[in-house]
């Protein structure tokens, strides 16, 4: 993807199932946990880069003894900075002996050496760039089993409504974010589920109970799952969190479309769990068959004496994980996701020969970002495959014919396919942090080419993951690519064009930013079909206090009136940037919704390219998206 794009955060949740002593023993490190927790987010750091933090649980700590620690971190390098203060000290336990009776004193002695932690990666959708809104999140409370830490991938479509319904259970909650409001909803559940059991087993009842053998039994009797049905039964979102309570217990919690990934790992020293399985396989050495997915509205529990289950706790809907994870997000050593990105690069290969006349001879292919670099490898192989295949079927058809001449057979030769490093990408010039106008000075250095390679003769093929708002392809790429001079530039694309807002986790909310919906625009008013805007926003206002569910996508109407092939070459005209010297022609080529579906079978979530949304509020966000452009509003429209 050559546009920065905010997105999914990255999760990490390591859970010992040992004592701390037994690590010092037996692996030589009794921060062993704090270690693997620093190894995934590090494997993760892809996924966040607006901020970084940590939360641990330590048990059986005596009265008085802080058992719940915090560090986050909203400056840059913030893996480094959190995990340069949690391991502060710990260098020196390594290798040195450590006995049972050592344990407590320890883990008091170091604020982050514990049993139980979750981490988490920062990419802002939403609110700010501040420590405030760093993850984990902490509600604290005097009794150990009412303090609950969380930190989380996902977006909530709903969060005024969820917000709203905690005012009027009375509440008085500051912050009206999505990780607020799930924050304090756990909060309140989790409050119900202790006056419950209060109730069942307290002063007054049969059982009986009171102080501290109380609190205890209930500790023991809390009903985890119960707590997350309640919180969840009318979320609507897409997420994948983890949550550490004081006394030891555990959770991490997928939602029920699967929109957000996670994955799980245990063996008889841990219970691990993150966004993606690479990081999991890798760091605990593993097949990747060991580390499956945590299934849609299912939970992971784990509680402090070690017990571990799944349950489902959120209704049952239809699956619809996300594409675009495995299209750029996620990382591509995930075997599944580089054989996936292997086919969407495969599907493009017939298209692009037909484009240049099948003549491999006169045509170089490339890629950019880097992330594109395994779709590009299908795409090279699959055009050799074909190319070759197809000499082979002219020569068997003149064998039949008896016309293939011993010259002809002699000079045989199979046919190379161009493929090249065009483009290199200068690692220190980072444009996705730097301010606006810090960024438009730099952006047409980002990628150093490779001169000598293509002639003016040529057709320079370039594959890119995905084309979102073209900004820095019109204001960068097809500039830096013009000065080779090639006779025609195609830009393809290994998914289909964007043209419906996300809400899930993906920062891509405002219509007006798609290159897609600007080219549909842009052929509604060429062709003096300005009317179609009026029933669209008519047809959306009358639907606007509607509930969710009964909501009709009527933006869709704006992209009927036009084959993908139309839509296209105008995304290809916008584009182009102004004043260009070079006199080249520009194509774009984009996926098949089809050959993406056929790709990655198992990963049907596309409404940022169908307008199917797999929730309610994906409706609702589309509405007000189409709504605010008509009104000439930039507001997040979730």
């Amino acid at each position: 993807m050559s546009d920065p794009i905010g997105h999914e955060c990255g999760l990490a949740f390591v859970r010992l199932k040992k004592p701390t002593w037994w690590y010092a023993q037996h692996m030589g490190d009794p921060a062993w946990g704090l270690r693997r927790l620093h190894l995934l987010m590090q494997k993760q750091r892809n996924r966040g880069q607006d901020g970084a933090g940590i939360a641990v649980v330590k048990f059986d700590m005596p009265p008085g003894v802080a058992f719940m620690r915090r560090i986050r971190s909203a400056k840059s390098n913030a893996i480094e900075r959190v995990f340069a203060a949690a391991e502060k000290g710990l260098g020196s336990l390594a290798g040195r002996p450590m006995s049972e009776a050592d344990e407590v004193t320890c883990k008091a002695a170091h604020e982050f050496l514990g049993d139980a932690y979750i981490g988490h990666l920062r990419y802002g959708t939403h609110s700010g760039h501040a420590l405030m809104h760093c993850h984990p999140l902490l509600r604290k409370d005097n009794t150990a089993s009412r303090n609950l830490a969380i930190a989380g991938n996902f977006n909530m479509t709903n969060s005024p409504e969820l917000f709203q319904r905690l005012v009027d259970y009375g509440l008085s909650p500051v912050g009206d974010s999505d990780t607020q409001v799930v924050l304090e909803r756990i909060g309140y559940c989790l409050d119900l589920e202790h006056r419950h059991l209060r109730n069942s087993m307290g002063p007054g009842t049969f059982v009986g109970l009171e102080g501290r053998e109380l609190a205890e039994s209930i500790s023991r009797e809390l009903d985890l799952a119960r707590v997350l049905r309640r919180a969840a039964e009318d979320w609507d979102g897409g997420w994948l969190f983890a949550g550490l309570l004081g006394n030891g217990d555990s959770f991490v919690f997928r939602d029920p479309s699967g929109i957000r990934p996670g994955f799980w790992y245990e063996d008889e020293h841990v219970v691990a769990a993150a966004s993606e399985r690479a990081p999991l396989a890798s760091i605990f050495n593993t097949s990747p068959e060991a580390v499956p997915a945590i299934e849609p509205g299912h939970a992971i529990f784990v509680r402090k004496d070690g017990t571990t289950w799944t349950d489902r706790v959120a209704t049952e809907r239809p699956v619809h994980q996300c594409t675009f994870e495995r299209i750029y997000f996620s990382r591509g050593n995930d075997p599944d996701i580089y054989e996936e990105r292997k086919r969407l690069g495969n599907a493009l290969a017939r298209p692009l020969l037909d484009l240049v006349d099948w003549d491999v001879h006169r045509t170089v292919y490339s890629f950019i970002p880097n992330t594109a670099e395994t779709a590009y490898y299908g795409l090279i192989s699959e055009t050799q495959h074909l190319v070759r295949q197809r000499q082979i079927d002219d020569i068997w058809r003149k064998v039949e014919a008896g016309t293939l001449s011993h010259e002809e057979l002699s000079e045989l030769s199979i046919p190379q396919v161009r493929a090249e490093k065009v483009a290199h990408k200068d690692q220190r010039l980072r444009t996705f942090i730097t301010s606006d106008q810090a960024r438009t000075s730099l952006v047409n250095h980002v990628y150093d080419i490779t001169r000598g390679i293509v002639s003016s003769k040529d057709t320079l093929v370039v594959l890119d993951d995905s084309i979102v708002r073209g900004t820095t392809l019109r204001e960068s790429i097809i500039t830096i690519l013009s000065r080779l001079d090639p006779k025609c530039i195609v830009i393809a694309s290994s998914a289909p064009p964007i043209m419906y807002p996300d809400c899930y986790g993906i920062d891509m909310s405002q219509l007006d930013r798609f290159i897609a919906f600007k080219a549909a625009v842009s052929l509604i008013q060429s062709r003096d079909m300005d009317d179609l805007f009026l029933e669209i926003e008519r047809a959306c206002r009358e639907q606007a206090s509607l509930p969710p569910a009964r909501m009709t996508n009527h933006v869709r109407r704006l992209y009927e009136p036009f084959s993908q092939q139309e839509l296209s070459d105008e995304i290809a005209r916008l584009l182009r940037p102004q004043g260009l010297p070079w006199k080249g022609e520009l194509k774009v080529v984009y996926q098949t919704v089809e050959d993406l579906q056929a790709a990655m079978p198992g990963y049907r979530g596309d409404w940022y390219f169908t307008g199917d949304y797999p929730t309610p509020g994906g409706q609702q966000v589309l509405n007000r998206a189409f709504l605010n452009w008509r009104d000439g509003l930039s507001d997040r429209a979730y």
